[in-house]
């Protein structure tokens, strides 16, 4: 029974509450893999987030889970629990598509690690998420699968990239999934959907493909990131720790022993409510403004601050980035279908055409580094809005009359994806009847320092998810 005496479905419940019921024989996997598939058949038809079901091979994992209950063998964090996986991670023996046409039918013969890491915790992976064409808009509509819609609103984007995850989540039907992020593509879609989510710092969690390219460009090197999405951050959190830690497959991944923090500690918070270099809407700064309020009142020094360079490190991201799309721009095109293309121009007019040297990017990057490590120093904790505008209008991205700025809705993630740096999600309220994520900032490695203030966030708002999806 839930608190208010209405009876809670499984589906409803969060990945780590699913696996203490699973433990304690008070609910079967089985039984919490058929919910999940139930609430699919429910929503997935409104939403198209999960654009491929396993479910043969899921029911024969949870009945192998149940079997080793039964037996009294020693378990993983979420044995038993279903979860979802973008369809730019690699699970055996089905298609890494990255929702494009050409990779199809790219079969996977070998599970990514953070896919492998997933199952030895015992999770099962029973749906494949949909995602923009190489993950590469802001909102989820992919030539191989189509639009994928916002539960709280059918008119308006999921965010991207992991936008089906996001949707899937929100809905309740997968507590847990697995996504990544580049320029957002965690954290955008978490804040669009109302769920929680990490940017890990680069390097804590590995990444690695078996379908070509297997080789990262640079962009990719120093600023994408997996991690976790879910709608409660102590979930959010046990994924990270299941997912982190060195693996041979990612050059750049490390054995980082990511220090817990006290959740009694108070600490000196730094707002940025209006990031500098363009509008915010003054219902989402209002919402992070609450928030930060919640946190004076629970003793925490909340003072307002600009980060060093903090414009710079915007324009730094479109730089990084942008120079890699330059640089494989035939083979996007081969790859893309017309809508992605049409993105990919977009963002490409608003950038400067004469590209600084490589070297004096990473020189000028190095610098911003530096300074945004003394600022956490004095600020382990930045709280900032995760979209400076709300979730827009599907296809707005796309629209050259709609009025919408890539940058400047989009730019509050790009720091923290510029430097590396983790950034956690959780939702701060909602404004103009859409949730707003806050985003809590820190320094590479204070990945759990980002969750535990997420989590007091969290414990001072509530969660907004499952929702049942408004489908008019």
């Amino acid at each position: 029974m839930g608190h208010d005496g209405v009876m809670t479905e499984l589906w409803q419940l969060g990945a780590l509450e699913l696996a203490e019921k699973i433990r304690s024989k008070e609910a079967s996997s089985r039984e919490v893999l058929e919910a999940h598939l139930d609430r699919v058949g429910q929503c997935n038809e409104d939403l198209n987030a999960i654009i491929l079901l396993l479910t043969d091979e899921a029911r024969s994992a949870a009945d192998a889970a149940d079997a080793a209950i039964a037996r009294g063998d020693k378990v993983g964090a979420l044995h038993g629990v279903p979860c979802t996986i973008k369809e730019n991670i690699d699970v055996a023996g089905t298609p890494t598509t990255q929702g494009v046409k050409v990779l199809a039918e790219a079969i996977a013969s070998v599970d990514a690690p953070t896919t492998e890491r997933m199952r030895a915790a015992g999770a099962i992976p029973f749906g494949r998420t949909n995602l923009p064409d190489l993950g590469l808009r802001v909102h989820t509509d992919s030539e191989l699968h189509g639009l994928t819609r916002n539960p709280w609103n059918p008119h308006v984007t999921a965010g991207g990239s992991s936008g089906g995850e996001a949707a899937a989540i929100a809905s309740g039907m997968s507590p847990i999934g697995v996504g990544n992020d580049i320029g957002g593509s965690l954290r955008n879609p978490a804040h669009c959907c109302g769920i929680a989510s990490i940017k890990p710092t680069v390097g804590v969690v590995p990444m690695a493909t078996v379908v070509p390219p297997e080789d990262m460009m640079l962009a990719s090197q120093l600023m994408l990131a997996e991690g976790p999405l879910a709608r409660r951050v102590a979930d959010v959190r046990a994924g990270l720790k299941i997912l982190a830690g060195h693996d041979v497959r990612d050059p750049r991944s490390v054995p980082a022993a990511l220090v817990e923090s006290d959740p009694s500690e108070r600490l000196k918070i730094g707002l940025l409510a209006d990031p500098p270099g363009g509008a915010t809407d003054p219902g989402i700064t209002a919402v992070i403004r609450s928030v930060a309020d919640k946190l004076d009142d629970a003793g925490h020094d909340i003072v307002e601050v600009v980060p060093p360079g903090y414009e710079r490190t915007v324009e730094m991201w479109t730089v990084v980035l942008s120079g890699d799309l330059r640089a494989n721009r035939e083979l996007l095109d081969l790859a893309l279908g017309d809508d992605a293309t049409v993105f990919l121009d977009s963002v490409d007019d608003q950038l400067p055409k004469e590209f600084p040297d490589i070297h004096s990017i990473h020189l000028e990057r190095y610098g911003l580094l530096r300074a945004w490590s003394a600022f956490h120093q004095q600020y382990p904790i930045l709280l900032s809005p995760t979209w400076a505008q709300p979730a827009f209008a599907h296809g707005a991205d796309i629209d050259p009359t709609s009025g919408f700025d890539f940058v400047e809705t989009v730019r509050p993630v790009m720091p923290s994806s510029l430097l590396g740096s983790p950034a956690a999600i959780t939702p701060a309220g909602v404004s103009g009847g859409l949730p707003v994520g806050v985003q809590v900032m820190g320094d590479r490695f204070a990945d759990l320092l980002c969750l535990t203030v997420a989590e007091e966030i969290e414990s001072l708002v509530g969660t907004l998810t499952p929702i049942d999806p408004i489908t008019q």
